[in-house]
């Protein structure tokens, strides 16, 4: 059962530009899905690290990659950590330097990450994050070991406390600039797949599959220009 829309908490209430914010759950997944590197907050003996690592969602639960040797991932188990994802789509370039911005969807989820030691859910969470970033891969390779799995890490995040903001317009600028003989505007950003790279000691004869042909052909997820 999904959780229900997103709601205001202290962490998550937007100290400025609050039109910028959305509240609906579908807001939330859409930011999610489209990203594959998140940045992980964690603190580490009394000092606080950012951790850029894969994950993959699975309903209202997030799923973060990690090695069992490394102690960021391994200190947020149990702790409060903080995980955001970012996509940049344009930069807005205005008629003075001050009202520069940039368009972007994001996304920031608070929690108590739980380290995932049930064999039945790691190996769940594993493929949560493999088929996030290659779906169709976890059934085209080699399943892990028992020696790979003792090596990798798994932490849970419930997405129960979360912010999104979005921007997704042209410039803002004073009324008297509109006047300057200055060009405004939005330079989009987009990210995509290339073409796929055979190893070098692939093998003669082993084809690309298609699920890693199709990946490159996926279209870049856009959000729809809209006054924010």
């Amino acid at each position: 059962m999904s959780l229900p829309d997103l709601s205001s908490t202290p962490r998550t209430a937007l100290g400025r530009h609050h039109e910028r914010g959305r509240t609906e759950r579908e807001d939330l997944y859409a930011v999610l899905d489209a990203g594959l590197i998140c940045h992980l907050g964690v603190v580490v003996n009394g000092a606080p690290r950012v951790l850029p690592t894969g994950y993959g969602r699975l309903d209202d639960l997030l799923y973060l990659h990690g090695s069992s040797a490394n102690s960021s991932i391994m200190a947020g188990a149990g702790q409060e950590v903080c995980v955001t994802v970012t996509h940049l789509d344009g930069l807005v370039c205005a008629r003075s330097v001050f009202n520069h911005s940039m368009n972007y969807r994001s996304a920031v989820i608070f929690g108590v990450a739980r380290l995932v030691t049930d064999p039945e859910e790691k190996l769940l969470a594993l493929r949560t994050i493999t088929e996030h970033l290659a779906p169709g891969q976890w059934s085209y390779a080699r399943q892990p070991s028992k020696k790979e799995l003792a090596a990798t890490s798994a932490l849970a995040l419930p997405l129960t406390e979360a912010s999104v903001k979005m921007r997704a317009s042209g410039p803002s600028d004073e009324p008297e600039d509109y006047a300057l003989d200055i060009w405004a505007g939005v330079v989009p950003v987009t990210s995509g797949f290339g073409e796929p790279e055979p190893d070098a000691a692939l093998r003669p004869g082993i084809d690309t599959p298609p699920h890693i042909v199709k990946r490159g052909e996926l279209p870049v997820w856009r959000l729809a220009t809209h006054d924010t």
